[in-house]
């Protein structure tokens, strides 16, 4: 075990070593590279706020107005049917969008319901088993230019229901 942390602490610094000194024999001017690196870095950053902040205010809107809570509130006899708890879909539909969002979920349902419950399981299982689908479509489609993400966004999200799916089946198998 010893070795493992060793060389976990160790081994970013040796990459970062090992590039440079390959820039270096390459004669490549890798402080400058460094430099016009970072400064596209700014750029792509800038250029990536409209969109960050476009994407934050809907989920404030969407929350606020009390939307989640009427939807969550609709399928409850239905999920309660299938041996869901509706306690879960706040965040199977908010972990699309926003990781931050779905972490603070998660850590509302673990902190309300403990970690080794059902629903502490399922949380977490769920948080692990699917992707901020629409985030990474705003932000990362946004920052190169693609406009058309039709296809993208179908396979994105038909991933993260897979996901969605899997985890209540896997949990409710070994935990249920």
């Amino acid at each position: 075990m010893q070795i493992v942390t060793i060389i976990s602490l160790w081994l970013i610094p040796v990459l970062i070593m090992v590039i440079l000194l390959y820039g270096t024999i390459k004669k490549v001017p890798t402080y400058e590279t460094f430099v016009e690196g970072g400064k596209e870095g700014i750029q792509i950053a800038l250029s990536l706020i409209p969109y960050l902040v476009g994407m934050l205010v809907s989920i404030s809107i969407f929350r606020a107005s009390g939307a989640l809570d009427a939807f969550v509130d609709f399928l409850r006899p239905v999920m309660n049917a299938i041996g869901v708890p509706a306690d879960i879909l706040p965040l199977a539909l908010i972990r699309p969008i926003s990781g931050t969002a779905a972490l603070g979920m998660t850590t509302d349902l673990i902190s309300s319901y403990g970690p080794d419950s059902f629903i502490g399981r399922l949380a977490s299982t769920m948080q692990g088993s699917t992707d901020t689908t629409l985030y990474v479509l705003t932000i990362y489609f946004g920052a190169v230019g693609i406009k058309r993400m039709g296809d993208a966004l179908k396979v994105g999200l038909l991933a993260d229901l897979v996901g969605i799916i899997a985890s209540i089946i896997i949990v409710s198998l070994l935990f249920g």
